[in-house]
This record gives C-alpha cells, structure tokens and sequence, in this order.
C-alpha cells in the first residue's frame, strides 16, 4: 500500500477500527471515558508517527482496555500487573483524573517497557488486520453487487405461474 493510501487507511481507523479486548467476553463491560480516550489517543499516535516517519503502534489507551478485560478473566503475573497499573495511570492522567498513589506506577525498567511496546505492536496489528479484513470484504461485496447489476436480463431466473387449464 502507498505512504499516502496507508497513511489515510490510519486516519480513518482511528475512528472505526475495533478496540482489541482480550476474548474472555467482557469488552461490553469497558468504561464509556476509556473508549473515548482511545479514540483520542489514536489520533495523536497517528500523528506522531507520521512525523518521526515510523509506523503507529497501540497506544496506552488501548493497552489499558486489553489488560482490563483480561484481568477480568484471570489474575495477571506481577510484571503484567505493573505494566497494566503503568498505562492505567497514564491513560487516567490524560483524563485529568488522579490516581492514588498506592496504585501509581510512574516508570518501567528496561525488560517491562521491551514489553509494553511489543504488546502495543501487537494490538495495532490485530486492529488493522481486522481493518484490511473489513475492507477486503466490502470491496469483494461491491465487485459482486457489480457483477450482478451489469449481467442481463436474459439469465434473470423466471417465474413460473401455472396457467388454468382450457379443457
């Protein structure tokens, strides 16, 4: 795909991509202000990597909603623990809410933010391949909407309608 065509294809799934929640069922369940906040922090992402010329990745918006629905089907280890409590944090201070200090988590080290950015990778991946999906089968429909609007009437099926008998 051309710069200009994926960097368009971004723009417009900032706003219509699916967020990425864990299986486990409980996506109905997200905070309204986290999908909000998502939509949001999208935007921006889009926008900073388009001016460091890099690919977008998840943000921590997203990451946020992902760990919430799947620490609702089992207790995460300790390292995603940490990672979750560091983009909750961040997700809520963009929200302007403060977060309790015994909840807090303000840095990562090296191993934790390693991966962070290969789970917020991950999630933009699953995003736009559920993009190009989504796009794959509205352009096969219309090509087969088309198929059928230019074929001709001739091999249109008939309607039989029985006709009384004269005798």
């Amino acid at each position: 795909m051309k710069t200009e065509d994926k960097w368009i294809s971004d723009l417009v799934g900032t706003f219509i991509d699916p967020i990425i929640v864990s299986p486990g069922g409980w996506g109905a369940d997200l905070p309204e202000q986290i999908k909000k906040q998502i939509t949001i922090d999208r935007m921006l992402e889009n926008m900073k990597a388009l001016h460091e010329n890099r690919e977008p990745t998840g943000t921590d918006a997203e990451a946020t909603a992902y760990l919430f629905t799947r620490s609702l089907e089992a207790p995460l280890d300790s390292q995603w623990v940490r990672i979750y409590m560091y983009v909750f944090t961040r997700t809520m201070e963009n929200q302007k809410v403060k977060v309790p200090d015994d909840l807090r988590v303000d840095k990562l080290d090296n191993y934790d933010m390693g991966q962070l950015l290969h789970f917020k990778h991950w999630l933009y991946n699953k995003r736009a391949k559920a993009r190009e999906d989504r796009e794959r089968v509205a352009r096969r429909e219309e090509k087969q909407a088309r198929k059928e609007e230019k074929q001709p009437g001739l091999f249109e099926p008939a309607t039989y309608v029985p006709q009384q008998s004269l005798f």
